[in-house]
């Protein structure tokens, strides 16, 4: 079990690619809180709890890290995960729409960042933070504005974050998926001129799945990448190669 005796914290997981990360670190042996914003949620898996949070709201996330380790003891490792995003270009994106993306994607993975460096620092943990860019944290994508410049403020918080937490032991990283099928992607995926758009954009052909950014998750928060910090895995089947 390469996770054996960790505590994770994983965002967004009631769904989707967090949901995916935090089983998948349940299976590795980590003890795994699962958090989200959703109301009713629970986990009946052992070693597990279900905490709700708005990322947005920095209190709510300093609540969920004090919360782990009211329950476990310790932090090791936290996956920024949670995300949203909102239609609009340059011309037509809404304050809105705009203050949502940034308060959740970019300032989220801020507040779990540096609320969990403190904890971590305080017991003297080398912990692991993994935040969850995208490859419209790289490239350009119409119709997407606020989701990319949030994404790609992901990647710089990523870098930052690991020159600042370097002499404390403790690994920052971060995970840039492509397109990953889930319930979230099935509709516009299912749009054929999107379909191909996608598929034709990457090199090996097709959509990825949420166990590709699982065993990602799992080796950035593993043992095995102790000597990796600072860095952007892209997961994207070849998008960003070319």
């Amino acid at each position: 079990m390469r996770l054996k005796d960790k505590v994770a914290v994983v965002t967004g997981a009631g769904s989707g690619i967090g949901k995916k990360i935090a089983e998948s670190f349940l299976e590795e042996g980590a003890k795994v809180v699962f958090s989200d914003i959703s109301d009713n949620q629970e986990t009946s898996e052992e070693n597990s709890i279900y905490i709700k949070c708005d990322v947005s709201d920095s209190e709510q996330v300093s609540q969920l890290i004090q919360k782990t380790v009211e329950k476990f003891g310790k932090i090791d490792v936290i996956v920024n995960n949670a995300g949203v995003g909102a239609l609009g270009g340059i011309l037509d994106v809404t304050n809105e729409g705009w203050d949502k993306v940034i308060g959740v994607n970019l300032s989220g993975t801020m507040y779990g960042m540096r609320e969990t460096a403190k904890e971590m620092k305080k017991q003297g943990i080398n912990g692991s933070i993994i935040n969850i860019s995208s490859i419209l944290g790289k490239v350009g994508f119409n119709g997407a504005l606020a989701y990319c410049a949030s994404k790609g403020g992901v990647v710089q918080l990523t870098r930052a974050g690991a020159v600042d937490l370097a002499q404390d032991k403790i690994r920052v990283n971060a995970i840039a998926p492509g397109f990953i099928r889930t319930k979230m992607t099935e509709d516009v995926l299912k749009d054929e001129g999107f379909n191909n758009l996608v598929t034709s954009s990457t090199l090996l052909g097709h959509v990825g799945e949420v166990d590709d950014i699982a065993n990602a998750a799992i080796y950035l928060a593993s043992d095995e990448a102790k000597y990796v910090t600072g860095e952007v895995l892209y997961v994207d089947g070849g998008w960003t190669a070319k």
